[in-house]
């Protein structure tokens, strides 16, 4: 497909007086423009559930997430598995981010690394991809090479491929078993994805790393119980979490925290049956994290 036919390349009718306006009708059409956005992520729920579905079944068998794209598609891969190390306790391993031209990407455009389809695929190999993994190829225009070549890797490699793209029959959909298409439409700065197109990839990376780590029991009612507690801030977080999830004072928070080792899960277990940290731990392994079959 050629570049100045995808819907992410025209030019947005809305917009074409840009530079005439002042900055409050750019800042009111931008907002304007980017309401439309959880509008069209909507109508790709049911694809996103497979990929969920799927990611769900890699992490119970001990397989890994994978995202891979290029510029702000690969930046917006890597900040959604770098979150998921702090948020639920992940081992770093277990969602990672891959962008064209390596972690000098993340800041520095790498030239031509987005051109190399060998790329996509040296990077998996790298990673030592394997059957129990899910990859996910991430492309605004949904034509990167360095994408579409990690993608038919994967497949050769017998891991599952989902592909996400801002543009309807998207080349990257043909290499997906489970593509996702959110049409987001011509930007407000022509051809600027990292707008509209970011929007929705940041919105539906959040949906699939949340929805799966709640399907592996890393969430209790609404509360994120495996946080990491490297920081003071986390810290106080954590004590708060164990006191919304038990009921019980700061004070009986806070010792239930210590004395679990700063597991927060372990924690909450505890105070809930009044169970030793020993007893606790054999219930949480027997219910595979899952609070709510030990409660």
């Amino acid at each position: 497909m050629d570049l100045e036919k995808l819907a992410t390349e025209q030019r947005n009718e809305k917009t074409m007086n840009l530079d005439t306006l002042s900055t409050k009708e750019i800042l009111q059409l931008m907002n304007e423009e980017d309401q439309t956005v959880p509008i069209r992520v909507g109508k790709e729920l049911a694809q996103i559930e497979k990929v969920v579905k799927a990611v769900i079944r890699s992490f119970n068998q001990g397989g890994r997430l994978i995202y891979c794209g290029a510029g702000t598609s690969g930046r917006l891969g890597v900040l959604d598995a770098v979150e998921c190390v702090p948020t639920f306790s992940a081992d770093p391993s277990m969602v990672q981010g891959l962008i064209a031209g390596g972690t000098a990407a993340m800041t520095v455009a790498v030239e031509g690394a987005e051109d190399s389809k060998e790329m996509g695929e040296e990077d998996l190999r790298h990673i030592h991809l394997s059957e129990k993994d899910t990859v996910i190829g991430i492309a605004a225009s949904g034509r990167t090479p360095y994408v579409i070549g990690a993608l038919d890797y994967a497949k050769k490699a017998g891991a599952v491929t989902a592909s996400l793209s801002c543009n309807k029959n998207a080349e990257i959909s043909r290499h997906a078993d489970i593509p996702i298409e959110v049409e987001t439409g011509p930007e407000v700065l022509t051809g600027s994805t990292r707008l509209k197109a970011g929007t929705a990839q940041k919105l539906v990376l959040n949906m699939i790393s949340t929805a799966a780590m709640v399907g592996i029991g890393k969430v209790y009612e609404n509360l994120m119980v495996d946080v990491k507690p490297t920081n003071a801030k986390l810290v106080e977080r954590s004590k708060s979490i164990i006191m919304q999830a038990s009921g019980c004072s700061y004070e009986a928070a806070e010792q239930a925290f210590y004395a679990a080792g700063k597991n927060v899960k372990l924690a909450i277990v505890m105070l809930l049956t009044h169970l030793s940290k020993e007893e606790a731990e054999e219930k949480m392994a027997q219910a595979n994290g899952f609070i709510r079959k030990i409660v």
